[in-house]
């Protein structure tokens, strides 16, 4: 996985993005965290783990930083693929290794997660919802038939990172991401995997009404 970069936004989780990166790097190397204001000392832990950390003076959103992560890895002349992963501790190493082997096989260029592929993944009725009607609207408006349009865990090839350009600074980048993607028509395929809800994460998340609004917004435009 040596030609692979790992993309982590981060904002203000010293708690946790140390583990999540000594993890990581048992079988990827390349690992730039992108520091999106963090007040926490976020910077130091996520180096002293052994990642590369590229820092936003302010916040500016989790957009903002997958765009700057993602043009870092770009210059790596070797790099040949990213995967996007979030710093909370919610994705699982082993669900990016296999979405890399599908990229490195040439099965596709795109390998999108999907928490609603299996039954592994918990989530509320609520969360269900809103996450079931995101993916409905994506459909509608791109004619992409995911079952996640907003699963922060992807791996995709260097050819579509090169093209990519997101200019949705907050959580709407996610559905900016898949418009793109549908405009690019890469080989996509989704893949199965599993989201881990810890007391932590739930606290870093977006809050119901927050997933509501951005729905509301991205109907009406």
């Amino acid at each position: 996985m040596s030609t692979t970069w790992i993309v982590i936004p981060m904002y203000n989780e010293a708690t946790v993005v140390g583990s999540v990166i000594q993890d990581l790097r048992r079988v990827f190397p390349n690992i730039v965290c992108v520091d999106d204001g963090s007040r926490d000392g976020s910077q130091a832990v996520a180096r002293a783990a052994g990642a590369v950390v590229v820092q936003h003076p302010i916040n500016l959103g989790q957009g903002a930083a997958l765009q700057t992560g993602m043009e870092y890895a770009l210059q790596d002349p070797n790099m040949t693929s990213i995967v996007t992963f979030d710093a909370d501790g919610q994705h699982r190493v082993v669900d990016a290794v296999d979405m890399v082997a599908r990229i490195n096989s040439g099965e596709a260029d795109a390998v999108l997660g999907s928490r609603f592929l299996d039954d592994r993944t918990k989530l509320s009725p609520q969360k269900r919802l809103v996450l079931k009607t995101a993916a409905i609207q994506s459909r509608m408006a791109t004619g992409m038939n995911l079952t996640d349009a907003h699963n922060g865990l992807r791996a995709l090839n260097r050819d579509v990172v090169s093209k990519l350009h997101l200019t949705q600074n907050r959580m709407a980048h996610a559905s900016e991401l898949v418009n793109q993607l549908a405009t690019i028509r890469p080989r996509w395929v989704e893949h199965p995997v599993e989201i881990i809800y810890t007391d932590y994460s739930k606290s870093k998340g977006q809050s119901l009404l927050n997933s509501v609004n951005i729905l509301a917004e991205l109907f009406l435009r």
